[in-house]
């Protein structure tokens, strides 16, 4: 079982910068794959921003050249880093942790309000 703790999210105006968090129960070295997803009010959940236990990053076309992705590995975090921020960024973002070994499975933080105002 991975049980997963997110934080840093809060109120920003446009064109600030935020940085998630997002500290696991495991070492994520044996995670296949840490996500970041998002959801505002109305919308479809996103996924936002992907690196894996390889450590190659992926993002979702709406957020590429101003989100980074990133690990520290010896202290089972991932980290989110938001930057040039813009109001349809306003969502609940959440950490997600995807394995395969010993089973498929998906974890899930609590998730964390990110707010941008214009």
């Amino acid at each position: 079982q991975v049980q997963l703790v997110e934080s840093g999210g809060g109120l920003v105006q446009a064109g600030g910068s935020l940085r998630l968090s997002c500290t696991a129960s495991r070492s994520i070295l044996i995670i296949n794959a840490m996500n970041w997803y998002r959801q505002a009010p109305g919308k479809q959940r996103e996924l936002v921003a992907t690196i894996t236990r390889g450590g190659s990053s992926n993002y979702a076309d709406s957020v590429k050249g101003r989100f980074t992705i990133s690990r520290d590995n010896a202290k089972n975090t991932v980290y989110l880093q938001m930057n040039s921020l813009k109001p349809e960024d306003t969502a609940v973002y959440r950490c997600n942790a995807h394995t395969t070994y010993p089973a498929t499975y998906d974890y899930w933080g609590q998730g964390t309000q990110v707010t941008v105002s214009s």
